[in-house]
């Protein structure tokens, strides 16, 4: 995409963090106090857990319809998960964006550099945890996993964390509030760009100027 085209459309954004560094939660406040901003659906191979609707949580599909829209390039990026596919729809993402909206995509560092490749204006977003004692406390405090697997998500933890460095903005999550509000900056920043004011202020400016 390049920045002409950015300037009359809202703005690609990848939001990455290790698990238990409280993405989807800063992401779900965003969402709320900021009417521009929205999550694209994925696609994914699994089955709907309970509680989960087709088209608002993930576009649940059968494994030879998603195969054939990764042979034919369909995704903006894709991975497996264990036994399950999961998928970000290019075409999802640019009709959103031409509605003026900011999109953000909750995707992993493997994820962030497909969509860079294939979407190079789009802007990415590091979530970090203040240490690890404080990533491990919140995951114990989740109550879902065992030590096995809370050992396994802080040993992906540091792997993840390794890539900050292939990101445009690095936040830390220590208190939440301060984290939320930094994270509201950067979009809001965003749309003060000269590229995005000169069309969203268009008639001002050609007023100015007689």
């Amino acid at each position: 995409m390049t920045d002409k085209q950015q300037a009359h459309t809202g703005t690609l954004y990848v939001v990455s963090a290790p698990s238990g560094a409280g993405k989807t939660s800063l992401v779900k406040a965003l969402l709320e106090q900021d009417e521009k901003v929205t999550v694209s659906v994925s696609h994914t191979t699994r089955a709907p857990r309970p509680g989960e609707h087709n088209g608002q949580d993930y576009h649940f599909t059968e494994i030879d319809r998603f195969e054939e829209m990764v042979a034919t390039g369909e995704f903006l990026e894709h991975a497996q998960v264990f036994d399950n596919y999961y998928g970000t729809s290019q075409k999802e993402v640019e009709r959103l964006l031409a509605q003026g909206l900011d999109v953000i995509l909750e995707i992993d560092w493997q994820g962030a550099q497909q969509v860079r490749e294939r979407m190079p204006g789009c802007i990415a977003i590091f979530i970090l945890p203040p240490s690890l004692e404080a990533l491990g406390a919140r995951l114990r405090g989740r109550g879902q996993d065992d030590d096995d697997v809370i050992a396994r998500r802080m040993q992906d933890a540091r792997s993840e964390c390794s890539h900050y460095d292939e990101y445009n903005y690095l936040i830390i999550n220590d208190k939440f509030e301060t984290a939320l509000a930094d994270l509201g900056s950067i979009f809001r920043a965003g749309r003060q760009r000269l590229l995005v004011q000169r069309v969203v202020c268009r008639n001002l400016l050609t007023a100015l100027l007689v």
